[in-house]
Parts: C-alpha cells; structure tokens; sequence
C-alpha cells in the first residue's frame, strides 16, 4: 500500500520524466527540420552550382554524408528514454517508452 507521500513522490517523478522527454522530443524535431532543410539546400545547389559560390558535386555529396551521419549519430545520442535511458525506437510519437513501460506523455 503506497501512502499519500508516495503517490506524490510517484507523480512528481512522472512530472519530471514527462518534462525531460518534451526537451528531447523537441530537440529531435528541431533535428530532423535542420537536417531536411541542410539536405535541400544541397541538393539546390547541386542543381545550381553558382548560386552561392562554387562548389564541387564532390563536396556537396560529402556535405550531404556528413550531415546524414551528423544527423543519425546525434539521433542515437538524443532519443532515448529519460527514465531508462535506451533508444526509443523510430517513432516520434511514441507515448510510452517499449523498454521500460514508462509514460512519457
């Protein structure tokens, strides 16, 4: 039986995850909009290659690896569950962690 001050303990750590996960489920998302818009501006300069300068398809292509693998490297960092602490797994709009069964909204 959990008494009064447990149940209140219990929710400010449900308050707490809930509020860790809202930074990193907003941080992904700024992520994933930097790196679409770094890959598009790439590709338009592949596509016009004196728009900003000259740049080599070389160095656009490893521009664009470069920043997928930014991108992929700073997803395995960021999306994890703030209770347990392992990968989310793929979708953004996950409500409860799979590993732990810890509600993350």
């Amino acid at each position: 039986m959990v008494g009064r001050e447990g149940k209140d303990m219990q929710r400010n750590d449900g308050d707490k995850v809930k509020r860790a996960f809202a930074q990193i489920k907003m941080r992904q998302i700024v992520a994933i909009a930097a790196a679409i818009v770094g890959v598009l501006l790439a590709a338009l300069v592949w596509r016009r290659p004196d728009l900003f300068g000259q740049f080599s398809k070389k160095d656009l292509m490893l521009f664009q690896f470069a920043l997928i693998l930014l991108f992929v490297n700073f997803t395995a960092w960021n999306w994890k569950c703030p209770s347990c602490k392992r990968y989310l797994g793929n979708d953004i709009g996950t409500d409860v962690c799979r590993k732990c069964g810890t509600r993350l909204n």
